[in-house]
């Protein structure tokens, strides 16, 4: 396990997923989801944006996960990835999506639609761009975690494991007017990938080589 610094007095750890973290883990998706900052009560059902983008990456890969604890077994944070976007995409079609089951419905809160669409369309992942970046990732911290330290040591495990693994470029996705993650990717060694016109959002990648 990586430590991190301290946060308050408390001593962090960077440590492998555990089934019991998953409730926290939805909770960390939605409190983060608007560029940081919490979108709780904002659709329908709090847990349908977590089923797009933490869930079905610990359901499907969850030895590629690493949780930020705060020492006493709790999750505040974590990074979440796969390490073959395409395989990914295979598996959410035909065993995520079928573990949902009805949960989620066309007349249910209209609030929800949009994101509705992104669950049922994890195509909208394959990109020709990315080819040469195979796997992804998406990394949320609760604020109290932020600003210590522990998003680059969780990026640092992340990274660590994918390249023991054989991979050798990841990408993620991130909004152009996040500007505080923008600088936090720089940071880390994140560059542009290029991409046509009208695809929307900013896709950025690296080596997995520390």
């Amino acid at each position: 396990m990586i430590t991190p610094p301290r946060i308050a007095g408390v001593q962090p750890i960077i440590r492998g997923y555990r089934p019991s973290d998953l409730d926290a883990l939805y909770d960390i998706c939605i409190r983060t989801a608007d560029a940081g900052a919490d979108l709780s009560g904002r659709f329908g059902d709090d847990r349908l944006i977590g089923d797009i983008y933490a869930a079905p990456y610990v359901t499907l890969e969850p030895d590629v996960a690493r949780i930020l604890d705060d020492g006493d077994g709790n999750a505040i944070g974590y990074i979440l990835g796969t390490a073959d976007t395409p395989e990914f995409v295979r598996r959410y079609e035909t065993e995520w999506l079928p573990q949902l089951g009805d949960r989620y419905r066309d007349d249910d809160d209209p609030r929800d639609q949009s994101l509705l669409k992104l669950l049922r369309w994890p195509q909208r992942m394959l990109m020709p761009e990315l080819a040469e970046y195979p796997a992804h990732l998406h990394i949320d911290l609760l604020p109290q975690a932020r600003g210590h330290g522990e998003g680059r040591a969780l990026m640092t495990s992340f990274l660590r494991g994918l390249h023991a693994a054989g991979v050798e470029r990841v990408h993620l996705s991130m909004a152009p007017a996040n500007t505080g993650a923008r600088a936090f990717y720089d940071r880390l060694g994140f560059t542009e990938i290029p991409m046509p016109p009208g695809r929307g959002g900013l896709y950025l990648g690296r080596s997995t080589e520390i």
